[in-house]
């Protein structure tokens, strides 16, 4: 789905204000070292995606202290984009400063085609 302009031009500016964890997790996500093709701060429709591999259909989401309250809306943006086929993985920012290496293994299996 087309995202609107709005959300394309509010990516945009995303792109160039990583947070801290975002920027460490875009360094070891960027130039498909996990052998995936990830884009940041993608526009999909209403939502702008932390990554996105539109390959997988696989969406990385860094949460921060504010998804705390955002919780109801983070919860129906999931079920919307699980209904276009997108798997949404979520990861604190304590996760990404702390176990990198777990996060990493993590996309790269949930990445991985299913062999069931």
């Amino acid at each position: 789905m087309r995202a609107p302009i709005e959300t394309q031009n509010r990516a945009k500016v995303l792109r160039r204000s990583l947070t801290a964890p975002e920027l460490l997790l875009w360094k070891m996500l960027r130039r498909d070292q996990l052998g995936l093709h990830f884009r940041r701060q993608h526009a999909v429709g209403r939502y702008i995606l932390d990554f996105y591999c539109a390959a997988a259909k696989l969406c990385v989401e860094v949460d921060g202290p504010s998804h705390k309250q955002r919780g109801a809306y983070d919860q129906r943006r999931t079920q919307e984009l699980s209904e276009q086929g997108i798997r949404v993985l979520r990861f604190s920012v304590d996760e990404v400063e702390t176990r990198l290496a777990v996060v990493l293994a993590t996309i790269k299996s949930a990445a991985a085609p299913s062999t069931a």
